[in-house]
């Protein structure tokens, strides 16, 4: 089994291995409260999506003859996720009807706080196996307070058979890493 011992790099004393890498096709992404029809035909509909980033505000204090610089506040980046508009408009239906409870655009009404149309997500890197709950998972990332600030529906033309792809981006409030190495599940809030 040269393959598995020999290729990989060395630190210390420990054994060269080659590492399975994390493969881009093999993820779902789950929502609560999308809309107000069930997520389900939306997660079966998922095409691709970022992960979450962040980003912290630079603090520069002066001192004595130079100047230090410390992290400051943090903001998580939008992710962006896009899906199959499918014929029974199930895609576009539960992101119209997410919008509305954003902001209801006939009526000219809001909501009157966060808690009335925000949702959350969760992004999952699975590992190829067909295992049931979450013995499939690797890693998953929690997004919580999440809306649409802007919705993409998609092109039409005569000219490709491609799909339609409709693309939202995601803004939310905070992210949770949670790592499943080794199948445990520790948490960490990032």
């Amino acid at each position: 089994m040269a393959v598995l011992s020999n290729f990989g790099i060395p630190v210390g004393a420990s054994t060269v291995q080659t590492l399975m890498p994390k493969l881009q096709y093999r993820f779902r992404v789950t929502f609560t409260g999308l809309g107000i029809a069930t997520g389900l035909l939306v997660t079966q509909n998922v095409i691709s999506a970022t992960r979450p980033s962040v980003d912290h505000e630079d603090v520069t204090i002066d001192t004595y003859n130079s100047k230090i610089r410390l992290a400051g506040k943090h903001m998580w980046q939008d992710v962006t996720v896009v899906l199959r508009d499918d014929t029974n408009n199930h895609v576009i239906l539960a992101i119209r009807d997410q919008l509305d409870k954003q902001v209801n655009h006939a009526s000219q009404e809001s909501a009157r706080s966060g808690i009335d149309y925000k949702f959350s997500m969760k992004i999952e890197t699975l590992d190829g196996t067909q295992g049931t709950g979450d013995s499939a998972v690797i890693d998953s990332w929690e997004l919580d307070g999440c809306f649409l600030p802007n919705t993409t529906f998609g092109d039409l033309n005569y000219a490709t058979s491609d799909v339609v792809q409709v693309s939202m981006t995601v803004r939310y409030d905070q992210a949770t890493l949670n790592p499943f190495a080794n199948k445990s599940s520790a948490a960490t809030t990032v």
